[in-house]
């Protein structure tokens, strides 16, 4: 007997439909919406495996985890391995740390370095952490570390590029040789 899809609202199919189409969707998102939206066009197993390239065991696992839970059998489920190091408030005391200017915690410097956020953290909050780790962390939740600015520039002198003049070539131009 042929593995089909379960009997499916017209809701569940659009949604099923926009899925397998989507190109903004994670990858395996995607391909387990376009296994069931094959099989709901009335592909069988072994043609829907080789047209996704993939193994008829794993298009028959993917169309009995729909049949049994509908579109929450597509998504991922937690997988094994090491627990989370960081607990969810270690996690957002590192960031609102990150985002609190040295100078309202009584420190005696304008910005924050990794290597100051680490040396606070371990020191004043007891958070034994990396500065690769903080890094990685502050990167997840969307906020990208800054290189400390120089005393000089426009954005700390607007005039900065008046005064300085202008530039000149560190090296003399070559004349082409002439033969």
């Amino acid at each position: 007997m042929a593995l089909r899809p379960r009997a499916t609202s017209e809701e569940e199919i659009e949604t099923i439909r926009r899925l397998a189409h989507s190109r903004t969707a994670p990858a395996r998102a995607v391909q387990r919406a376009r296994i069931v939206w094959l099989a709901h066009q009335g592909q069988r197993v072994p043609a829907i495996a080789q047209e996704l390239q993939l193994t008829p065991t794993t298009v028959r696992r993917w169309l009995k985890r729909f049949n049994r839970q509908g579109l929450t059998g597509l998504e991922e489920r937690p997988r094994s391995g090491r627990p989370a190091t960081y607990s969810p408030e270690q996690v957002s005391e590192v960031v609102a740390t990150a985002l609190t200017a040295p100078k309202t915690l009584s420190l005696p410097f304008a910005c924050w370095t990794l290597d100051r956020l680490q040396a606070y953290l371990n020191e004043v909050k007891g958070i034994w952490i990396k500065r690769t780790r903080i890094d990685e962390l502050l990167l997840a939740e969307g906020l990208r570390w800054r290189q400390q600015e120089t005393w000089f520039g426009e954005r700390v002198d607007p005039a900065f590029a008046e005064k300085r003049g202008a530039s000149r070539r560190s090296t003399r131009r070559r004349h082409p040789i002439v033969s």
